[in-house]
Formats: structure tokens, sequence, C-alpha cells
């Protein structure tokens, strides 16, 4: 049995989800998120997710950790870059707990849990409820995106250690 990390990266919510179980087959799971007040400084918001994350993995000792790989809107270039922080410390708090890590397209995590890379963020809500056999909907939705993450994780585990 394994337990995987999934984190949706962003600097006012960041999602965390967790899944331990074997193949196709979850045991236990978990999920939650990080809140940055926007009165704070972009450092000291990027201190407390990488504080926040290294917590968490302190706490729940994940074989692996899957983050949504960083991805901009041509419109909004800014945004992409302010991503790519959020990332780069989530990165950091893995690499520093000795952690395999792995990033995955948004596209990807929703073709492989709702069989369309265009889903809906309600779309694949459901889809990983339905999996997880949870009965309320799963708030807020970066948590339900990192649950996501988590399980694709889990599912590919198998392929990288026969």
């Amino acid at each position: 049995m394994i337990t995987v990390m999934g984190i949706d990266p962003g600097l006012a919510e960041t999602g965390i989800g967790v899944v331990s179980g074997k193949s196709l087959s979850v045991s236990d799971y978990s999920f939650g998120h990080i809140h940055t007040s926007k009165e704070l400084s972009t450092p000291a918001r990027l201190h407390q997710i990488h504080s926040r994350i290294s917590e968490a993995i302190a706490i729940k000792k994940p074989d692996a950790l899957v983050v949504e790989a960083v991805f901009s809107l041509e419109r909004y270039p800014k945004s992409g870059i302010l991503l790519g922080k959020v990332v780069g410390v989530i990165l950091l708090a893995g690499y520093t707990a000795g952690i395999p890590t792995m990033e995955v397209p948004v596209r990807e995590a929703k073709k492989i849990l709702s069989g369309n890379g265009n889903a809906s963020k309600a779309q694949l809500e459901r889809s990983v409820r339905d999996f997880l056999k949870h009965r309320e909907p799963i708030r807020p939705d970066h948590a339900s995106d990192a649950l996501a993450l988590a399980l694709i994780g889990l599912f590919r585990h198998k392929q990288r250690h026969p």
C-alpha cells in the first residue's frame, strides 16, 4: 500500500488531497486546502504555502507527490508566472522531504478521471467523488482537484514500480 499526496497550486487557495491504497483500490483519503490572505506580501504567502505543505508531508508521510503542472493563459501571463512561483515552493517542499514528485497537466487529469480532457471543474469533482464513493460535494474545488491528482499518482505507481 502507498500514500500519494496531490496538490492543486494557487496563491490564494492551494488544494491538498491524500489517498492511500494500491492500484485502483483506495483504502483511505483526506483533503483540505491552504488559504493565504491578499493582505500578505507574495513572499509571505509563498512561505506560508511552503510551510503548510512541509507540515502536511511530515504528518501524512506520502510515498509520492503529484502537482498540477503550471499553465498560463495568453491573456493572463502574470497569473502563469505567479502560479510558477507557487509550484516552485511546492516542488521544493517535496524535494526537501526526499519525496518523488511528478507534475501532471490539468487536461491530462481531467481526461484520466472523467474521460474528457475539457471537462469542467464540476465534472471532475463528480468523477472524483464517484470514484471515492464520497457522498457530499468535495469543497473547495481545489481540494477536489488535488484528490484527482493524488488518484492519478496512485494509478500510476504500479507503472513506475512493478
